[in-house]
């Protein structure tokens, strides 16, 4: 996206990697292979524990890989545990636990990326026995087919490999190895978050299935909104709307880089069925004057929702989550402008994806994306601009609801 770039490739600089802990590794398939480890079969409409529920079926190769990440990590490093996991098509995902200090053999004390490295060339090893088997020369991988999506050049991170190793390379080797440079952690921090991301790796088979069969709806859509909201006048609304302590001359310097806009006017990326946009919108934003008055407005907008219209709001204030959430309980669908934008590779969780297929939720944002560590919160200025867009897309005040009986 225009003037950022997502890439994954963080670490912590104060963490050290042979120490204990949990993490979730991600590692993908070298760019140049056409989804090697298997292929997503199923119905993603039928539960789990079904004969037809959501898998992945695994390849020859997928099976090794399988195999080695399971078992070998472990044979090798015992006080290294692979929990939970997936092996999708191109790329894997594992909770692995770290219960001590990783030392190897011999006792030399190791890291994470050892561990890392070591399992990859042991695949790369087995996956190079297994194309020759099958009669392809391992310099001479078949390509991607065009028009394909490739996870070149995909921002993984790059890993840390001991002293003395070398990259296998088809430069080195001839041969391609399977795996792409690096890999990506994320540590957990707490068991919330955790479970989260558990929860995350037994559903990818099913995430891919509703998004390979809702291509349209299921990634993000650039641009795709305009509004009727230009710079100048949410200038103008931020100045009217926020106390003269919260300084918007200077935040607006701020954040009016992070703004989609075309010629002037704000325009927002999407996620999700724009058809809902065509409905009758109404924008939910609660304000501390009118908390006296939090169950008129609660009736006022379910009620509408309950005749075909579609509420509309940032979900930011401890009313309008209650509000949207009763809707979303309640099956109405909804729009919620959300706080960042989309990244290239976007992975809602599995609810929101859920929601969107079933065309009950549309996500708006009219930001670049940008990274955001865990937990960050958003200014008031940020909060009113969404409150602005909010209105913007209903063509309609935030205090429509003073007129319900």
């Amino acid at each position: 996206m225009e003037g950022y770039s997502h890439r994954m490739d963080r670490r912590s600089n104060c963490h050290h990697y042979s120490w204990p802990g949990v993490y979730h590794l991600t590692i993908k398939v070298n760019g140049t292979l056409y989804q090697p480890l298997g292929r997503v079969v199923g119905d993603s409409n039928e539960a789990d524990g079904k004969p037809n529920a959501p898998r992945v079926e695994l390849s020859e190769t997928g099976r090794m890989v399988e195999y080695e990440l399971t078992t070998s990590i472990s044979r090798h490093y015992p006080m290294v545990e692979v929990q939970d996991h997936v092996v999708m098509p191109e790329h894997l995902h594992a909770i692995v636990v770290v219960k001590r200090r990783i030392v190897t053999a011999n006792g030399r004390e190791a890291h994470l990326g050892q561990v890392i490295a070591g399992f990859k060339k042991g695949c790369n090893r087995r996956f190079w026995e297994i194309e020759e088997r099958r009669g392809k020369p391992a310099a001479t991988r078949t390509a991607m087919p065009a028009g394909a999506a490739s996870s070149r050049g995909a921002g993984v991170c790059p890993a840390v490999y001991p002293q003395g190793y070398k990259v296998p390379s088809q430069a080195s080797t001839g041969r391609l190895p399977l795996f792409a440079h690096g890999y990506v952690d994320v540590m957990p921090v707490d068991e919330k978050q955790l479970d989260t991301q558990r929860q995350y790796i037994r559903n990818n088979p099913r995430s891919r299935l509703m998004r390979t069969q809702n291509r349209t709806w299921l990634q993000p859509q650039r641009r795709a909104i305009p509004t009727a909201l230009s710079l100048s006048a949410l200038k103008g609304y931020l100045l009217r709307e926020c106390r003269p302590s919260q300084t918007v001359a200077q935040a607006w310097n701020g954040i009016q880089p992070r703004l989609l806009a075309e010629d002037g006017l704000v325009v927002c990326d999407s996620y999700g069925n724009r058809e809902l946009l065509a409905c009758r919108l109404l924008p939910v934003v609660c304000h501390r004057k009118d908390i006296p008055l939090f169950e008129r407005q609660r009736q006022c907008c379910l009620r509408e929702a309950e005749c075909g219209a579609v509420l509309v709001s940032a979900r930011i204030a401890k009313g309008e989550q209650a509000i949207m959430d009763e809707a979303v309980s309640l099956r109405y669908p909804v729009v919620l402008v959300v706080d960042n934008g989309f990244p290239e590779v976007y992975h809602p969780s599995e609810r929101r994806v859920q929601l969107c297929a079933d065309n009950r939720l549309l996500l708006v944002s009219p930001w670049r994306y940008r990274y955001q560590p865990v937990g960050a919160s958003i200014g008031a200025v940020e909060c009113k601009t969404m409150n602005g867009v909010v209105q913007s897309l209903c063509r309609m005040k935030d205090s429509w609801w003073k007129d319900c009986l």
